[in-house]
């Protein structure tokens, strides 16, 4: 079985998924864009999603990724920065009272696509291969829809399937077929119409020509489209109508810090100014005529307005002279302050979500440990009788692999090597002449994190999984490097979309983690319901950050399935996201999937597409030092 990303019961592979999504954000240039998969591709502006066609599914390789990419860069550039939508729903208010609404709707979808496909590929022309491939897909999609239509004589379907061929017709010559006499009369003005829609500059000429047609076909058509190709989504422009912003106030990022709003002077008041001044700020990043900058972020809102520029004077003159007759200073060096402030709102964007966007209304429950009963101490000692051996081998490896302390120098010493300054040889009684360079300690410095998903999709893992959690354990305390056990979970009963409760059970923390008595507790460890990765992960690395240690590592024990409230459809991206973020702090990530059943390709793929190369899948607990062995040496290499 499969095991993708589901997305309205179709399934996406989840890299490709995560490649879009990062497409999107940087042609977008907004980190808050999301992508999603519909029935059909369009740009929600208001909710800042980008929907890409299952159209693409089931394809080859190739053409899917053609396909897919072009959708986003169609709607992340193209309307994105190309289509008025103020002329747009002035279109679709029109078309409310024509009888061929979705024709109209659907004529002016494709011939807008056909405009700024062409202003995205003089923009990019890396993208002309993908367009060439999706114009070639959908020509014989519309070429077979347009045989099926006249077969069952849905004329006014196999209308629109022949004008969008001549659309995208590379010849002069394309044939059309014979609808009725009513049609045909129309068809050459139609054609007429279908070449004026390559001389179009804006969204505007391409809704005239489309009204103009609209106007035509709706007295020679019987009834509207039944198939729907494409999709403009009204409820997106209502949405925008109903709202008093406009689509530039949309994409504005970076709000007043303060929201207070100041009264209004009187008339006779004598602070009032009547002069208007050009300013300076992110929205409109072109120089002014003004000589004066203002950067908006902070201030008072005000309902005042100028009435009118101020005139110019002979001292404006003079202030260009002294500007551009500037030079740079030898010393000062501003040019890194805009990056930096723009880092730093980065910074207070994130602030909001420190723990990432979809795990906003997560939050940590701490559970601690219950005293082990003489049972399951039984219990323990009998699993790390069975891994005896396979623990001495993990406790050479990782005292063979991973970085020893350094004990600091020591001076003045009566043996060891001789030093520079001999003076003290003729002036003390008893002269210490020597030391001893800095020298490997017995001691690892490294610290390890293990966490434990602990979700119902575990259950048939969980004994092998605590196999491999006392293996690890037992080596690191064996070669006394701290670590800590962490089980995770989500309630599911009590998650709602906007609390969602995590469980944490630290049943081994750093401090006890070397204690020659501890071990049973990880026999508390149980399938318990669902799995916030991405939200465990973080917690993690905020705990490892606190640790002085030089090599930290964090062992994420799952399944690779992560499966929450409001989580299923970005759970994967989130969790990539936490694991880059891990890595970019200098904290190894790695994930072990223990399993005594043959491991499926699609569901290495899953847990390779969020931890990468840095995966163990082991489906035997003997394998598992044999494979960590050469993971650990790489990682060593990596930080060298």
């Amino acid at each position: 079985m499969q095991r993708f990303i589901q997305f309205n019961d179709e399934k996406i592979d989840s890299m490709l998924f995560m490649e879009l999504a990062d497409l999107a954000k940087t042609l977008t240039r907004d980190e808050e864009t999301e992508v999603e998969f519909g029935k059909h591709s369009y740009l929600d502006v208001s909710a800042k999603k980008v929907f890409v066609s299952h159209f693409w599914d089931h394809r080859s390789e190739q053409d899917m990724r053609d396909g897919m990419k072009t959708d986003v860069y169609l709607r992340s550039v193209g309307n994105h920065q190309f289509t008025d939508f103020n002329e747009v729903l002035s279109y679709i208010s029109k078309l409310k009272k024509s009888g061929c609404a979705s024709f109209g709707k659907q004529l002016f979808m494709a011939a807008e696509d056909l405009r700024i496909e062409e202003l995205v590929k003089k923009g990019r022309p890396g993208t002309k291969k993908s367009f060439q491939n999706r114009r070639a897909i959908y020509r014989r999609y519309f070429e077979t829809q347009q045989n099926v239509n006249m077969v069952k004589s849905v004329f006014t379907d196999a209308l629109f399937n022949t004008l969008y061929l001549l659309l995208q017709s590379d010849s002069p010559i394309e044939q059309v077929p014979s609808f009725n006499e009513e049609i045909d009369l129309a068809m050459a003005f139609l054609k007429q119409q279908m070449m004026r829609f390559y001389e179009t500059k804006s969204t505007k000429d391409t809704i005239r020509i489309c009204l103009e047609v609209i106007e035509v076909l709706e007295e020679v058509l019987e009834r509207d489209m039944l198939n729907e190709y494409f999709h403009l989504p009204e409820n997106v422009y209502s949405s925008l109508e109903s709202s008093s912003l406009d689509f530039d106030d949309l994409k504005r990022k970076d709000p007043l810090k303060n929201h207070d709003i100041q009264d209004k002077k009187k008339e006779d008041d004598e602070e009032v100014h009547e002069e208007k001044m050009e300013t300076w700020h992110r929205e409109t990043k072109d120089m002014s005529k003004s000589f004066l900058q203002f950067d908006l972020d902070q201030g008072t809102q005000t309902d005042l307005l100028g009435e009118g520029v101020r005139e110019g004077d002979a001292g404006d003159q003079a202030l260009g002279i002294v500007q551009g007759s500037s030079k740079k200073a030898d010393r000062e060096d501003y040019s890194k302050l805009e990056s930096e402030g723009n880092k730093m709102m980065e910074d207070a964007e994130e602030s909001h979500h420190p723990h990432g966007k979809e795990n906003q209304f997560a939050y940590p429950i701490y559970l601690d440990p219950e005293k082990p009963e003489l049972e399951d101490t039984f219990i323990y000692e009998k699993q790390v009788s069975e891994i005896s051996s396979f623990q001495k081998k993990l406790k050479n490896m990782i005292e063979k692999t991973l970085e020893h302390k350094r004990v600091q120098p020591r001076n003045d010493l009566h043996a060891g090597r001789l030093n520079n300054k001999l003076l003290r040889y003729f002036t003390d009684e008893l002269p210490r002449l020597f030391y001893k360079k800095s020298e490997p300690s017995r001691e690892i410095d490294a610290v390890f994190s293990l966490l434990v998903d602990c979700s119902a999709s575990m259950f048939d893992k969980m004994d092998e999984t605590k196999l491999g959690i006392t293996l690890f354990h037992e080596a690191l305390k064996g070669v006394k490097v701290p670590h800590e056990i962490v089980g995770f979970w989500e309630d599911t009963n009590d998650a709602t979309a906007e609390s969602q409760p995590n469980y944490f059970k630290t049943v081994i923390d750093f401090s006890t983690s070397l204690l020659k008595q501890s071990g049973p507790e990880i026999l508390q460890l149980q399938p318990e319901e669902d799995n916030r990765d991405g939200f465990a992960i973080r917690l993690a690395h905020e705990r490892l950050n606190r640790r002085f240690e030089k090599q930290k590592f964090l062992l994420v024990f799952s399944d690779g399935e992560p499966a929450a409230a409001g989580y299923e459809q970005n759970g994967i991206v989130d969790t990539h996201e936490a694991v880059l973020d891990a890595r970019k702090n200098g904290i190894e990530v790695i994930n072990v999937f223990l399993s005594k059943d043959p491991i499926e390709e699609s569901q290495k793929k899953v847990i390779q597409n969020m931890y990468g190369r840095f995966s163990l899948f082991v489906n035997n607990i003997e394998e598992l030092p044999e494979i960590l062995f050469p993971l650990l040496r790489r990682l060593l290499f990596k930080s060298i």
